[in-house]
């Protein structure tokens, strides 16, 4: 399918913003909710995911990890296969073998996971495995990526990146839904600024703005914009207050020995306060926590 045969309209909101909207991931009164993985794990209009793991996978103590984090209540798994680090000399992870322990911790705690892709020639090896593929910020506009994603047939989740504007993620999208899936979840996950108290700024925002542009769930990625631990549940309760579909924290049963991202990850304890308050949130704005086994059907 070609973006070429789907013309684009663009229209100015009173305060001069533009708004365009995008043929494919725009479909007005609709709110699209889909499953992810064989567990009855499902996302959108109501289901609210949890997405949480360390930011890497690191040895076969994955397991452990992941054991202890759908315990404390996870609806989903996270760990880096390969990773993007902004210095070339940082752990870049353990490429295909960390899909063999993310099936292993799987098998173990039910739970689908997702990890992120950085080269079109990983993409069949992943989908073969992966229950979601992620494209990273720092890959939100490699067109090449994206369209090869996009025909893996597996759902995908697609980040923001920090310099980007939400028309941009947006259209990153479209390239995903042109190439055939449907099943994509958007995030935001802070975008760069003038302001350094933490790592980024979260556009908190851009959650409903993108609901206004496009029918796809939109969660949020706490851990990254605040940079500091002390800081990720506070974000993360404001993104379900403003009706986001989810978060993805980084958790780690000791984030001071965490080979990445240490500093912005909680610990198992902390994790669990933070989904327990949670409950009362969702409740107030009409969704609940996405579980294995949830019905797809509106809350």
């Amino acid at each position: 399918m070609s973006l070429g045969k789907h013309p684009v309209r663009s229209d100015f909101g009173s305060a001069g913003t533009v708004h365009r909207v995008n043929p494919l991931v725009h479909r007005p009164g609709y709110r699209h909710q889909f499953p992810i993985g064989t567990s009855g794990l499902v996302v959108g209009d109501g289901e609210f995911l949890v997405i949480a793991g360390p930011c890497s996978v690191e040895n076969a103590g994955y397991v452990a990890i992941a054991e202890a984090v759908a315990d404390a209540g996870a609806s989903m798994l996270r760990g880096g296969a390969w990773k993007p680090r902004t210095s070339p000399h940082s752990f870049q992870g353990l490429g295909a073998d960390a899909l063999e322990i993310l099936v292993a911790a799987r098998a173990s705690t039910g739970l689908p996971f997702v990890t992120e892709l950085l080269d079109p020639r990983h993409v069949a090896e992943a989908a073969a495995l992966t229950d979601l593929l992620q494209v990273g910020a720092r890959n939100m506009s490699n067109a090449v990526l994206l369209r090869e994603v996009g025909r893996s047939g597996v759902p995908v989740l697609l980040k923001r990146g920090f310099g980007a504007t939400v028309e941009e993620l947006v259209r990153a999208a479209e390239y995903l839904l042109a190439e055939g899936t449907e099943d994509v979840i958007l995030v935001e996950r802070g975008i760069r600024t003038f302001e350094d108290s933490t790592r980024f700024t979260l556009d908190i925002s851009a959650v409903p703005v993108l609901r206004s542009l496009t029918h796809l769930p939109i969660i949020v990625d706490p851990s990254h914009a605040a940079g500091h631990a002390a800081f990720v549940s506070d974000l993360a309760r404001a993104a379900a207050a403003v009706g986001a579909d989810g978060i993805m924290v980084e958790v780690h049963v000791d984030p001071t020995i965490a080979i990445s991202d240490g500093a912005q990850t909680l610990d198992v304890p902390a994790f669990r306060a933070l989904v327990e308050s949670l409950d009362p949130i969702l409740a107030a704005v009409g969704k609940r926590r996405s579980r294995s086994g949830n019905a797809i059907a509106p809350v």
